[in-house]
């Protein structure tokens, strides 16, 4: 059941979506560009799930929110986070439930405990290079590999457990998405963006994907990313044209197998 209606800024938004079938939300965790997420549990397994709901007078909107469900649920890689139901209510609201998980980002990560040791930036990234093999093996590119869409948590006895989030910007290498893919001018986040990302985002391919998880292993390895600036056209100006530089610069000692990996 939920709080008083004060405890929330959005409780009119929450207590129209306590009507979402199974499920019973319990509190709003976040809202992004796409929808709001939100805790909630089966009413008779009980079970902890996140939904995700969008409420949106756009066409385009909606179809982008329904092919992130369709194709995420596609993918069954321990490191990408499951899909459970997805459906909508009379109102219009279309939701989506999926796995609930405990943990911190990798940005959370590099944020409170700074640069992390190689083995275990190895253990992190065959997790999440696992996770976009099986999407590239059938024909999808993320495009918005952060440190922010990948989640550190644990399950059963086994820490450290990367999960995969958020593909709604997940892209078909073959067919055209046009509509649903191409309504932003830029996709993705800058400072992981790789160049032909930024010059030709039409002819991206499965690289785009390393490119960008090669951006989050220097991030999580040096604590800073690749490239600064001071706007995002300075920060892309970088990806196009600069040289990373050398990780001791940034005082940590790297094995230089693994630097010249990333």
């Amino acid at each position: 059941e939920l709080e008083p209606e004060d405890r929330y800024a959005g409780a009119q938004e929450v207590a129209e979506a306590l009507k979402l079938g199974q499920y019973t939300l319990i509190e709003k965790m976040g809202k992004g560009g796409m929808g709001s997420v939100y805790r909630a549990q089966h009413k008779l397994l009980r079970r902890p799930t996140a939904i995700k709901l969008l409420k949106s007078t756009s066409a385009v909107g909606l179809k982008r929110f329904k092919r992130e469900v369709q194709i995420t649920s596609q993918l069954t890689h321990p490191n990408t986070i499951a899909i459970y139901d997805y459906g909508s209510t009379p109102d219009g609201t279309f939701y989506y439930a999926m796995e609930y998980l405990e943990g911190i980002s990798l940005e959370e990560l590099v944020v409170i405990d700074g640069a992390q040791p190689a083995r275990r930036v190895v253990h992190i990234l065959r997790q999440a290079c696992g996770a976009l093999a099986e999407a590239h093996a059938v024909g999808l590119i993320h495009r918005d590999v952060k440190p922010a869409n990948l989640m550190l948590t644990y399950r059963g006895l086994l820490y450290d457990f990367v999960k995969v989030l958020d593909f709604g910007l997940v892209k078909k290498t073959e067919g055209t998405d046009a509509g649903v893919t191409n309504v932003d001018a830029v996709v993705g986040t800058p400072l992981y963006l790789s160049p032909e990302a930024i010059k030709s985002e039409d002819k991206l391919d499965n690289r785009s994907d390393l490119y960008s998880l090669g951006c989050v292993a220097y991030f999580l390895l040096t604590g800073t990313d690749v490239f600064m600036g001071t706007s995002m056209v300075d920060i892309c100006a970088k990806h196009l044209r600069a040289t990373p530089k050398p990780m001791a610069e940034h005082g940590v000692a790297v094995p230089p197998a693994l630097e010249e990996l990333v």
